[in-house]
C-alpha cells in the first residue's frame, strides 16, 4: 500500500461498516482523517482507533443531507488540518419494500442522504480542491447499480444516479486535476447487510477492510492517474450469472 502522509481526507459515513473500515485504513497509511456521521459516540471511537493506528483525526458529527453541516464539516476541516486532498463519499441508507408499499418519504430519505449528501459534499469539495490545483473523491457504489435486488429501487435508484454524477464530475474535475471515481462492493458486513434482513452463509459477506483496502490503493495512485471504476464482491456472488 502507498503512503498518505501529509494528505487530509473526508470521510462520511464514518462511524460504522465500510467507512469507518477506510477511515482507519487511511490512517495507516499517514492521513489526517476528518470522520463524519450522525451518531457522535460511534464516530468518537471510530477516530479513536484511526489515532490507535498512527493517524489524525477529527470527529464531526454531521448529516450529509444538510447543507449547513455539510458546510460546516469542510469549514472544519479546512479550519484544523489547511486543505482537503480525498473525499470519500461513502454515507448511505437502504431500504427493502415492495414500491406499491413504499411511502414518499421513505423515497425521498434514501436519496436525500445516498445522493444529495454526495452532491452537497462534492460541491465543497469541488470548491476546495479547485484552490488547491488537485485532489480525490472516490464515490462509494453498489452492485445494485449493475444488478439490483428485488424491493431495492430507492436505493438502486441513487446508486445508478452516483454513477452518472461520478462520470460528470471526472469530467469537470479533469482540466483542475480533480481525479473522481466510483467503487462498487458487493455485500460486505455493514449495518446495511444487517438491515436487509437476509441470513448470509459463511463466505457470503466480504470483510469491510478488504474494500477499503481498495479505496486505499485508488487514493495513493499518482495524482495523474485515475482508477475511475472498479467492482469488488465476494467469490461467491451470483453477480457473473447463473452457474
Amino acid at each position: 500500500m502507498g503512503s498518505l502522509e501529509g494528505r487530509v481526507a473526508v470521510v462520511t459515513g464514518a462511524s460504522s461498516g465500510i467507512g469507518r473500515a477506510v477511515a482507519i485504513a487511511f490512517g495507516q497509511a499517514g492521513a489526517s482523517v476528518v470522520l463524519a456521521a450522525r451518531h457522535r459516540e460511534a464516530l468518537e471511537e471510530a477516530a479513536g482507533k484511526v489515532r490507535e493506528v498512527g493517524g489524525a483525526a477529527l470527529a464531526c458529527a454531521a448529516d450529509v443531507s444538510r447543507e449547513d453541516d455539510v458546510a460546516r464539516l469542510f469549514a472544519a476541516a479546512v479550519d484544523t488540518y489547511g486543505r482537503v486532498d480525498i473525499l470519500v463519499n461513502n454515507a448511505g441508507v437502504t431500504t427493502s419494500q415492495p414500491i406499491e408499499a413504499m411511502s414518499l418519504e421513505t423515497w425521498r430519505q434514501v436519496l436525500d442522504v445516498n445522493l444529495t449528501g454526495a452532491f452537497l459534499c462534492s460541491r465543497e469539495a469541488f470548491r476546495i480542491m479547485k484552490a488547491q490545483s488537485g485532489g480525490r473523491i472516490i464515490n462509494m457504489g453498489s452492485v445494485a447499480a449493475k444488478v439490483p435486488r428485488p424491493d431495492s429501487v430507492p436505493y438502486t435508484t441513487t446508486k445508478h444516479g452516483l454513477a452518472g454524477m461520478t462520470h460528470a464530475l471526472a469530467l469537470d474535475g479533469r482540466a483542475h486535476g480533480i481525479a473522481v471515481s466510483m467503487l462498487h462492493p458487493g455485500v460486505t458486513e455493514s449495518a446495511l447487510a444487517a438491515k436487509s434482513g437476509r441470513k448470509f452463509e459463511p463466505g457470503e459477506l466480504m470483510k469491510a477492510e478488504d474494500v477499503a483496502r481498495v479505496v486505499v490503493l485508488m487514493a495513493t495512485l499518482p495524482p495523474e492517474v485515475n482508477l475511475y471504476e472498479s467492482t469488488i464482491f465476494p467469490l461467491s456472488m451470483p453477480l457473473l450469472g447463473r452457474g
